[in-house]
């Protein structure tokens, strides 16, 4: 008896009408939040700018200012020669540029975690 070797050849299913999954389409700007790559949706100046990243995040020019005032101050001790003076205002300066550093990490973490509108 001859056995036939028919082999299954799969069927092609019809083509579906929704296309394939692509992550990024290269015809289109991508999307990122708070950034407008087509130009400005809203004139915003400079001062308005700031007084809204401020009310965002308040502590941020707090850390800021601390770190400039001890700068200045422990550069004005040491140009007076307080050598004890100016040493202490730098220790004052690396801890107001950490709570600068912490509230800014502190701001992205909680901008991240507000529902999008």
């Amino acid at each position: 008896m001859a056995a036939s070797t028919a082999t299954a050849v799969p069927e092609k299913s019809p083509k579906s009408s929704l296309p394939e999954f692509v992550p990024f389409d290269f015809s289109k700007p991508p999307l990122i939040d708070g950034f407008n790559p087509l130009g400005k949706l809203k004139d915003e100046t400079l001062k308005e700018k700031l007084l809204r990243k401020t009310k965002e995040n308040p502590f941020v020019p707090i850390g800021c200012l601390g770190t400039a005032g001890a700068l200045i101050y422990g550069l004005h001790a040491f140009n007076l020669g307080k050598t004890k003076q100016s040493q202490l205002s730098m220790r004052g300066r690396i801890f107001a540029q950490g709570f600068t550093v912490v509230a800014l990490v502190f701001g992205i973490f909680t901008t991240t975690m507000k529902p999008k509108e």
